[in-house]
């Protein structure tokens, strides 16, 4: 069977996500940016990117590495929707944006 670029995990858990639509509770949006990967994670990002670059990985580490991609995708999308929404809460509060 052959996967669409359109139809990729990624792509259907966008779609599900609706990382443009501000519908979070403030809650949940915090939660959602305090997401983060582990110090021992980045580490590790880390050595297998380097690996990568040297042309080195095996397919264990290249699966590995596909893993740590995705998951750094799906907090990505969780973080866009979780500013989007504080943001949009934002502006009904009639708050106006501050740096």
């Amino acid at each position: 069977m052959h996967r669409s670029q359109t139809n990729t995990d990624m792509a259907i858990l966008g779609r599900v996500l609706e990382p443009n639509k501000a519908t979070l509770a403030p809650e949940a949006a915090r939660a959602f940016l305090a997401l983060d990967f582990t110090a021992a994670d980045k580490d590790r990002m880390r050595d297998l990117s380097a690996k990568a670059r040297e042309g080195t990985l095996t397919a264990r580490e290249q699966a590995e590495i596909n893993d740590y991609e995705r998951v750094g995708h799906l907090i990505s999308l969780m973080q866009s929707k979780a500013r989007r929404s504080l943001k949009s809460r934002g502006r009904a509060n009639g708050k106006a944006k501050t740096r």
